[in-house]
């Protein structure tokens, strides 16, 4: 199993150390993960002349590296703000630059009053496969993960990915998210497997409904539950068995990890990498 981790799991390193994208990629590397995927990319974080000449550095020290990008992920909504095809073709080349054959981007998080997320999914379908379809003449496969509480259930980016109805569009599944909707991680992963492109190891602590307020570092559910990110197994996700669900269904991609916990970041990414290359699926 190829291992990554995304550079959004080095978000509190970068900002305690002021470390720039090279920087986390040397990181990367340095503790022992496979690969690396960028989440949007900043020139606030890395100066360059363009976003796409940061891609393309960035290409250039990973190869130096021989660190692999596994990635890109972006942020979309292709429901309520206008231009968002031509905005994500332009992230494609973004992607293309940076040398990533997977782009993964977000469909919507809020509808319109009175509108069911059945009618919004017919509205971004054929604005989804206008994207994949031009993604595909460069050699880049689109996804969307299961993300936000709309399209987060299991049954629901199902439907999104059969509206579609593409081959070069699927599933980043995020094996923690499911949570973040009430949903079983292991009933989630099992649907989502065949449509696999990319995976995300998550774990997350839950508290019930019903419990005081954890405070600090904790958020709600869809439906009111408590949860908090964490190092990988220290918390509820069954991560060994979504993990041989992915590979029993011949899943292929890159696994990254992602970290959103209150742990120390650096600490919690290599802890997670030995924890979870204990659990790894054996052929």
């Amino acid at each position: 199993m190829k291992l990554g981790v995304s550079s959004y799991s080095f978000s509190k390193y970068m900002k305690q150390t002021g470390a720039n994208y090279f920087d986390v990629c040397d990181k990367a590397k340095e503790l022992g993960y496979d690969a690396i995927e960028f989440i949007e990319l900043s020139l606030e974080v890395q100066k360059a002349d363009s976003v796409k000449a940061l891609a393309a550095a960035i290409r250039e020290h990973c190869a130096k590296l021989d660190l692999p990008i596994a990635a890109y992920t972006i942020a979309a909504d292709f429901l309520n703000k206008e231009n968002e095809v031509e905005r994500m073709k332009g992230e494609v080349d973004i992607a293309e630059a940076l040398g990533a054959k997977v782009m993964r981007h977000d469909v919507f998080f809020k509808m319109p009053e009175g509108m069911t997320w059945r009618e919004a999914v017919k509205i971004v379908a054929p604005k989804v496969r206008e994207v994949t379809e031009y993604a595909a003449t460069k050699g880049i496969k689109t996804c969307t993960e299961n993300h936000g509480h709309i399209i987060q259930a299991a049954e629901r980016v199902e439907e999104l990915i059969l509206a579609v109805n593409h081959p070069n569009y699927g599933w980043l599944v995020d094996m923690g998210n499911f949570l973040c909707a009430d949903d079983n991680p292991l009933r989630a992963v099992t649907i989502a497997a065949p449509y696999a492109f990319h995976a995300h190891v998550k774990d997350f602590l839950i508290k019930p409904f019903d419990a005081d307020d954890p405070g600090m570092g904790w958020a709600n559910t869809l439906n009111g539950n408590w949860r908090r990110g964490t190092i990988a197994g220290h918390g509820v996700v069954p991560i060994r068995r979504c993990l041989q669900i992915l590979h029993d269904a011949k899943f292929e991609g890159v696994v990254s990890y992602e970290f959103e916990g209150m742990e120390d970041n650096l600490t919690a990414l290599e802890a997670a990498l030995k924890f979870i290359r204990s659990v790894e699926p054996k052929d």
